[in-house]
């Protein structure tokens, strides 16, 4: 069952859709109309995924970079809470993703011509995954028992957008589809329905679909990474 919404986040984001602590109330209500027994959940995994949405809503909120520490413990305060409340539920298991390099989606990338990441982003990621960490060892250590559970997307995406991976250096970083114009992104079509953005030749070799969503083979390369991870879940 998937109560995720795309571009939603812990905190209210600029997508007007609910955000995390509503997605598990849908979930709650499911449970009071006996939609899932007690075995059912004592058997269960819940994947918890925080994307990146709510630091782009900081920063279109006007948000500084200097600011984020107090921001970043503000959020995984939030996410420690909800994270107790599924658990709360009955749910065995919880695993939650670490923060992918947020410096290296093309949307970072762009303003070195999709050569380079953003140290700057990429650092805010990892004090995110770092933080994010020690709350998840201090929640084990509470609960006395390895009920939560990381998988390192920051590493595994890394491992692939590196010249050592599976990538070629000249392309790891590019977007395949892209606005034809500013005003434009992947996707989009004028009022008479022409087409305003373009697609790469081999959709299938791209790691980055668009601006900042990895394509099926860059997800495919990623959890082909976090596979020891995923089995320890069960």
């Amino acid at each position: 069952m998937n109560f995720a919404f795309g571009g939603t986040g812990v905190f209210d984001t600029f997508i007007n859709a609910p955000n995390m602590s509503t997605q598990i109330d849908f979930f709650q209500q499911l449970l009071e109309e006996k939609a899932y027994t007690k075995q059912d959940l004592n058997s269960s995994i819940a994947l918890v995924s925080l994307a990146g949405n709510d630091y782009t809503t900081y920063i279109q909120r006007n948000g500084k970079l200097q600011g984020l520490p107090a921001f970043t413990t503000s959020l995984i305060s939030q996410l420690s809470a909800s994270l107790k409340r599924i658990h709360g539920f009955g749910v065995r298991k919880i695993a939650v993703t670490t923060l992918q390099p947020l410096g290296c989606l093309p949307i970072s990338t762009a303003f070195s011509s999709y050569e380079n990441c953003s140290e700057s982003w990429n650092a805010a990621s990892r004090f995110h995954n770092q933080k994010l960490q020690q709350e998840i060892q201090r929640m084990n250590k509470e609960s006395r028992d390895n009920i939560y559970e990381t998988l390192d997307l920051y590493t595994a995406f890394m491992s692939k957008l590196s010249p050592a991976g599976n990538m070629k250096p000249s392309s790891f970083l590019m977007p395949c589809c892209v606005g034809m114009a500013g005003d434009y992104s992947c996707g989009n079509i004028d009022k008479n329905g022409a087409k305003k953005y373009v697609v790469c030749e081999k959709p299938e070799l791209s790691i980055f679909w668009d601006m900042v969503h990895p394509a099926q083979n860059g997800w495919d390369q990623v959890y082909s990474s976090l596979k020891s991870s995923l089995h320890r879940l069960y």
